[in-house]
C-alpha cells in the first residue's frame, strides 16, 4: 500500500517513519514536512538511516491524493485545513486533535480555531471501538495523556467500581510531548534536574477528550481533575489515577478485574504482584503497563499506567489503527517489547 506521512519532521513523524520502515505491507512513498521541505530526512532524524539520501517534500494535495493511506502529524488546527481537499477514498489517521472531540463547545473552550467535527476515535482497547475503526476511512488518533488515562480508568468505570465524577489524575510526560518547536522552558538546562507542573488548574486540552471517551462506559457524567507534569526525560508518560470506591473491594480483586478486562489485548499488560509500571520499560513500543491497588485508608482506587508518548501515545497507536482500518494483523510492524527495563 502507498503510504504518506505529512508532518514528518516532528517527533511523532520521525517515530512513524522509523516504525513504517519495517512494516510488512505499508510502503512509504510520500514524506512531507512543509517547513523543512528540501532538507535531508537524516539531517533532522539522523537515526533513520534507511531513509538516507531522501529529502522531505512540500505539502502537496496531489501527492497526498496519490496515497492509499495518510498519516497526518501536524500541529492542532492544521490537518482540518487539508482534509477538505483530499479524495474520499484516501484513508487517513490524524495524530492531531482536530477531529477528536464530539462537542463543539468543548473544542471552543480548549482549542483555538473553528470546530471541524469528529471522526471515529482510535483507541482500540476501549470496548466497542474496534468495529468502528475497522469500518472507518478517517480515524482520530487519541492524545498521549488521554490514552494513558482512559486505559487506566476504563476497567474501573465499566465495572462500576469508582465515582465517575471524582477522578483525580497526575501524569508526568517527557519533553517530546511538547513538540519540536524550540522554547526556553524546554531547553535542557531548564528541564534537567527539575519537575514542574503546567496547564495547572484543569485547563489541559485533553480533559474533554478523556471525559468523552470514559462517558461511554459510565452511567453518570465523568469529571476529571487532571494535572500534567513536565519530567526531565525525552519520552514516556507515567500516569497516577485515583478515585473514590463505591463498593468494597480489595487489591487482589481489583487486579483480577483489570486483568480480565485486558485479557485479550496484546498491547496492555496488567502487572502482577507488587511490580510497578516504568516508562523505561515501554519506550519504543506500543505497550501499556498498568498496576492497580486499593488504598483502604482513604477508600480510593489507585491506578498507575506507563506508555511511550511517541509510541502508544502517538505513532505506534496510529499504525495500530491503520492496520485495523486496512484489515491487517493489528500488530503488524509493532512490538509490545520496550527498549529497556
Amino acid at each position: 500500500m502507498k503510504i504518506g506521512v505529512v508532518g514528518a519532521s516532528g517527533y511523532s513523524g520521525g517515530e512513524l517513519l522509523r516504525l513504517l520502515s519495517n512494516h510488512p505491507t505499508f510502503d512509504v512513498e510520500y514524506i512531507a514536512a512543509g517547513s523543512s521541505a528540501g532538507a535531508l530526512i537524516t539531517d533532522i532524524h539522523p537515526h533513520l538511516l534507511s531513509y538516507a539520501g531522501k529529502t522531505f517534500e512540500t505539502t502537496n494535495v496531489e501527492r497526498m491524493n496519490g496515497c492509499d493511506l495518510l498519516f497526518i502529524a501536524l500541529p492542532h488546527g492544521e490537518s482540518s485545513k487539508l482534509v477538505a481537499q483530499l479524495a474520499p477514498e484516501v484513508r487517513i489517521v490524524d495524530l492531531g486533535a482536530d477531529f477528536r472531540l464530539k462537542s463543539a463547545s468543548s473544542w471552543e473552550k480548549y482549542y483555538v480555531g473553528d470546530y471541524a467535527g469528529s471522526w471515529v476515535y482510535g483507541l482500540p482497547e476501549i470496548p466497542g471501538q474496534r468495529p468502528k475503526i475497522s469500518q472507518a476511512s478517517r480515524v482520530a488518533n487519541p492524545g498521549c495523556y488521554a490514552t494513558s488515562i482512559a486505559l487506566a480508568a476504563a476497567p474501573a468505570l465499566s465495572h462500576g467500581l469508582i465515582e465517575p465524577h471524582d477522578i483525580v489524575v497526575v501524569a508526568a510526560s517527557g519533553t517530546t510531548g511538547a513538540g519540536r518547536k524550540a522554547t526556553t522552558n524546554l531547553l535542557a538546562s531548564e528541564v534537567m534536574g527539575s519537575l514542574s507542573s503546567y496547564k495547572f488548574g484543569g485547563v489541559h486540552q485533553h480533559t474533554p477528550e478523556i471525559e468523552e471517551t470514559l462517558l461511554e462506559m459510565s452511567e453518570a457524567p465523568v469529571k476529571i481533575s487532571f494535572t500534567p507534569i513536565l519530567a526531565p526525560m525525552p519520552r514516556g508518560i507515567l500516569t497516577t489515577l485515583t478515585s473514590r470506591l463505591v463498593r468494597d473491594i480489595d487489591t487482589k480483586a481489583a487486579q483480577e478485574i483489570y486483568k480480565e478486562f485486558f485479557h485479550h489485548e496484546d498491547f496492555v499488560t496488567v502487572l502482577g504482584g507488587a511490580a510497578l509500571p516504568r516508562t523505561s520499560a515501554v519506550i519504543g513500543s506500543n505497550s501499556t503497563q498498568i498496576q492497580v491497588a486499593v488504598d483502604s485508608h482513604t477508600n480510593r482506587l489507585v491506578v498507575s499506567a506507563a506508555i511511550d508518548n511517541l509510541g502508544k501515545g502517538a505513532a505506534s497507536q496510529a499504525i495500530q489503527n491503520a492496520n485495523i482500518m486496512c484489515n491487517l494483523l493489528e500488530g503488524s510492524g509493532l512490538t509490545a517489547t520496550g527498549l529497556s527495563s
